[in-house]
Formats: C-alpha cells, structure tokens, sequence
C-alpha cells in the first residue's frame, strides 16, 4: 500500500500507514499557515481490499462546519467523481476506501487540474473572437491569464467573470469551463445573443500558484486575494494588481465572481449590498438576475445564503464589494457547496463538476436578462 500527493494540486502528509484500517494522516497547511481544508491524494493498494483513512488535524481545519454531512470525492480515471463513505467525529475526518482498482485519487473536491487549465486555454483560443491575454506573473512565476471573448466595440456592455481567488473552490473553474464552451457555441442563441451585446472578459483562475501547491485559499505569499482588493501589491498579490489594472482600462457593467462555499450545503448569490454607494438601480438588477437564474438552473436559490450587510458596512477588501463601488456595476459572488445541494440532493455523486459545468450555462440567461440595463 501507498500513498502519495506528490502532483499538480496535491495535498497530504502521511503519519502512519503501517495498519490498512487505520491509515493516519494530516492535510498540509497553505502558506502562511492560517487556512487548510484541502487535500488530494493518491492510494495505491489491492483491488478488493478496504482501507480505512483518517485525517487526524481535520478539527483544526479552517472551516471544522464544513464536515457535518460531508463526503470526500474519489475517481479511478480522473475524469469521473463520485463520492465515498465518510464520518466526522472528535476532531478526526474518517474515508472508507474498497478499492476496484489498484489506484484511487481522493480529494476535498473534484479537481481541475493546472494541465486542464491550459487545455482550456489551448481550446477556446480557436474561437474568431476569442484572444489571451497575459496580464502578468505570479509570484512563482506563472502566465495570469485573460480570456477575452469580443471584438472591443465601445457601445457593447463589458462583463468581467473570475474563479478561482481561492484555489481550493476548483468547482470555480469547472462553471467557468461550461459558461465559456456555451457562450462559444454556434448553436447556442443565448450565447450568440449575448456576444452581440457585451465583450467578456474572463480569468480561469485567478491563483494558478495556490492551486498547484494544493492550497485551499492563499497564493504562494499566504494572501487571501480575496481581501487584496483595496490595496493590492506586487510582491504579494500581483494576481489582483494586475486583474484591476486591466479593469481599469476596459471598465466593468456586470462582475460575477465564482467561488464554493465549504459549509453551506446551497448554490447562492453574495451582493454588494453594504457597498456605500449601493443604489435602487442596482438592487433592481440584482433580482433580476437572481430571479431569472432560479429559473434557469433548479440548483439555485435565494433562501440560504450569507448575512446581508448593512448598508455602508460591507467588507471593501472583497473583490464583489470593490468592484461594485470602483464602477458602480452590479457586481455578485456566486458560491457552490463543497458537499451535496440540498436543494437537489444526489447521494452518489453530490454536487460535482458536471453540475457545476450546468450552471455555468444557466449564468448565461441571467446574464442575457439585465445586460441592456447593465448601463
């Protein structure tokens, strides 16, 4: 038996192995030493065994609520994910593995990979109206990548889409993968409607150094870009720098920030209601979209969610709540579960890659349905 993380996203110490019904192991903090949830690794064993795995620092994680009813995900070929037996008790997260093969990947989520990243990349670029552009270097010295779909015509509305601030959330980069390839489709109207009116502009990932290192929610400096947004800087959170600078030359109508949530077990919308020059326009657009994206995916709702904040009391570090103020936009984080929707429970699979990919196409008639009012 064996076990190893030593790959793209990988994540997991081993303490001890030596008893295949109590196989000890610990998730390996992100720089800077505040966060860690994620974990990816590979076991190598006999077909027809069962291995019993449990990650003994699972209680120090950084979000210990995003366990309750939790499964961890498995594939024996990288491509399909389902879900495996999985208890949390006294602080120690417990996987049972039968193997069907000799090797199973387990991880906190289905990944995407940094090689699909740039398959993604590689296949969209083929598109006509379709550019890359390299916006700048991580701090370990990677390509931050903009996918530009449009033809810069002035009149057009200019929507801006991020995953991935937090590497750990890959179901990010899954619903950007579905909303681009639909968006890209000839056969799709909602997709050439809305080409026709608004240029895009998207970025993957926006942590291509945390999601390589296996980190849940920092880049190689240990910042959350998702409190960078105020006072970004070069030599800790060029990812951010570099997104505003070119913000700040194409201007923003709609942001849509796409990230998972580790405890909340919903598909839902974060605003930037407590941005101090939130308006009625704004809020009008807002329900807009909502409404109409609960109509388009059955996923979705507007029951459970986060706290609204207070009118001028909202957290201006935050990439929704900047980018709402800086362009008087609306501007809307979209949050996924880590675990099953309880809105559409699936026990076998939960909530997945492909569910993801589906609302990434849903966003779309959403968007389609506030664009001419965007300005």
């Amino acid at each position: 038996m064996r076990i190893t993380a030593n790959f793209d996203s990988g994540n997991i110490d081993v303490i001890n192995a030596d008893d295949k019904k109590d196989i000890q192991l610990a998730i390996r903090p992100d720089a800077g030493g505040e966060f860690f949830q994620w974990f990816n690794f590979r076991l190598e064993g006999a077909v027809g065994e069962q291995y019993i795995l449990n990650i003994l620092n699972a209680g120090e994680s950084s979000y210990v609520e995003g366990w309750e009813n939790y499964q961890a995900v498995a594939s024996y070929d990288r491509q399909h994910w389902f879900r495996l037996p999985t208890f949390y008790k006294e602080g120690k997260l417990t996987i049972a593995a039968q193997l069907e093969c000799e090797s199973i990947q387990i991880a906190y989520f289905a990944p995407y990979s940094y090689e699909r990243h740039q398959d993604l990349l590689a296949a969209v670029q083929t598109h006509p109206l379709v550019s890359l552009v390299h916006l700048g270097e991580t701090l370990d010295k990677r390509d931050l990548t903009l996918v530009k779909i449009g033809n810069d015509d002035a009149n057009k509305r200019n929507i801006w889409i991020t995953a991935r601030q937090h590497p750990g959330e890959s179901m990010a980069e899954w619903l950007v993968d579905g909303l681009m390839h639909s968006l890209l489709d000839s056969d799709n109207p909602t997709g050439k409607l809305l080409l026709d009116k608004a240029n895009f502009y998207i970025v993957p990932n926006m942590n291509p150094d945390g999601s390589v290192r296996g980190h849940l929610r920092t880049n190689a400096a240990g910042m959350n870009l998702n409190r960078e947004w105020q006072n970004p800087s070069l030599d800790k959170s060029p990812e951010v720098f570099h997104v505003i600078k070119k913000m700040e030359e194409t201007g923003v109508d709609l942001f849509y920030d796409v990230h998972g949530d580790e405890a909340l077990p919903y598909v839902f919308l974060a605003g930037s209601e407590g941005a101090p020059s939130y308006s009625e326009r704004l809020a009008n657009l807002r329900e807009r979209f909502s409404e109409v994206l609960k109509l388009a995916s059955a996923d979705f709702q507007s029951e459970f969610g986060y706290d609204v904040d207070a009118p001028g009391e909202a957290n201006m570090t935050v990439a929704t709540n900047w980018v709402a103020e800086r362009f008087d936009c609306l501007a809307n984080t979209l949050e996924m579960p880590f675990k099953d929707n309880d809105n559409l429970p699936d026990p076998t699979m939960g909530w997945s890659p492909e569910r993801s990919v589906k609302l990434g196409e849903a966003s779309l008639i959403a968007m389609l349905a506030v664009v001419d009012d965007l300005r």
